[in-house]
């Protein structure tokens, strides 16, 4: 099945692709692999959820957070590939997860983003190699930042 028609199965409608927020591409091609930038979680393109999780934000809510990641992710790889259905796999995700000193539970967050890409992908292709690192702030006080290496077909 696509991923195009895993989306419609889910139930799931994507975001408009958020806009840069400085100087960079939100996704550069290499041969065959295709680098996303760093996305935060998006409504509409342009506003963004903020929250630091284990202060502002529960576990569930980070990880709801780290699930529009994705969506936003999505997003723009339908717009700079034309079709999500180049996807090939995804090769590494990091994931930093803006959070208090004492939460410890990044991993869990960071399972949003890749719950979807397993259910959009399918578990093999969408689920590669990853990193769900804390830190203490992020641009905006977004709670969640991700990027993603993913491997392409013409």
């Amino acid at each position: 099945m696509s991923a195009a028609a895993r989306l419609t199965e889910l139930g799931i409608t994507l975001p408009p692709p958020p806009q840069p927020g400085g100087v960079y591409k939100p996704l550069v091609i290499a041969g065959n692999l295709a680098y996303l930038s760093g996305h935060g979680p998006c409504h509409d393109g342009s506003n963004y959820l903020t929250g630091r999780v284990g202060a502002d934000m529960t576990l569930d809510e980070g990880k709801e957070a780290a699930r529009m990641v994705g969506l936003s992710l999505l997003a723009t790889i339908q717009k700079e590939l034309g079709s999500l259905d180049r996807v090939v796999r995804v090769i590494k995700t990091l994931a930093l997860v803006n959070s208090s000193d004492d939460f410890t539970q990044q991993p869990q967050v960071v399972n949003g983003y890749s719950e979807l890409f397993a259910e959009v992908f399918g578990p093999d292709a969408g689920v590669g190699a990853r990193s769900a690192i804390a830190t203490n702030t992020l641009p905006g006080n977004i709670p969640v930042e991700i990027e993603v290496i993913l491997e392409i077909k013409d």
